[in-house]
């Protein structure tokens, strides 16, 4: 787990050993999603309270947040028609951990979101030393990314399983959106942390996104053993999450 050639926060490269567990073959959809919202009447994805990440920028990238967010917003409890299969966004921390308790009740499973370690377990495929969940060079045909930033305002989420699955059947675990993991951050931990199905530090002040997004112009953040630290009341329309499950 980790890498010695990438961020502070990625080192060092550390042996973890996870046991066994299931993980989302594809991040959860909006159609998906609809079939929680409508069980539980639980808050439809829409732009509410503008998150810290957005605000701090003043009032320029609020506008932009909000006009970028408009294709993803829900209407009336429903998902936009032609994204059903796009992975749902615009969801909080606190979203995804209510649908994956729904999803315990429903199923008589434990559900959850994938620990740091899980999640990178899972994108790796079982190819231990590789910087993307398809080998070491970035591939355009692989993922969905920002490849050209210019094309940013025509770009955007796409329908899951439109790219390649990583060796162990797994889609889009780099790319089109970034997934909530279950951890808080702490830049030390791999440092410190447990060898053994670590979940990460008691409490902190970010959380922990992985994978990159459509949205990702620097390739860095599509690496297996990327960190992507954020305040706690982030969302945004390039920002999902898939489940976990243990055995």
């Amino acid at each position: 787990m980790g890498s010695d050639d990438a961020d502070d926060d990625e080192r060092p490269v550390h042996r973890v050993h996870v046991d066994e567990f299931f993980m989302g073959v594809q991040p959860v959809t909006n159609a998906e999603y609809a079939r929680f919202v409508r069980a539980t009447a639980h808050r439809a994805p829409a732009v509410y309270e503008l998150p810290l990440v957005v605000t701090a920028g003043g009032s320029e990238r609020e506008q932009a947040f909000v006009q970028a967010g408009v294709p993803y917003v829900w209407h009336d409890g429903n998902p936009p028609a032609d994204r059903a299969d796009h992975p749902v966004v615009l969801v909080r921390y606190e979203d995804a951990a209510a649908y994956c308790a729904w999803l315990s009740s429903e199923t008589g499973r434990r559900f959850g979101l994938p620990t740091e370690a899980q999640w990178e377990k899972a994108a790796r495929g079982g190819v231990k030393s590789k910087r993307y969940p398809w080998g070491d060079r970035v591939d355009r045909d692989m993922a969905n990314f920002l490849a050209d930033p210019a094309l940013r305002a025509s770009h955007g989420t796409t329908p899951c399983r439109s790219y390649p699955p990583n060796p162990l059947g797994l889609f889009d675990v780099a790319g089109n959106v970034w997934e909530w993991v279950f951890d808080w951050y702490d830049p030390r931990y791999y440092a410190s942390g447990g060898g053994r199905n670590p979940g990460g530090p008691p409490a902190g002040q970010l959380r922990v996104l992985r994978g990159g997004s459509w949205l990702a112009a620097d390739v860095r953040m599509l690496s297996c053993s990327h960190r992507h630290k954020v305040p706690p009341d982030t969302y945004s329309y390039a920002i999902g999450f898939r489940v976990a499950c243990s055995t």
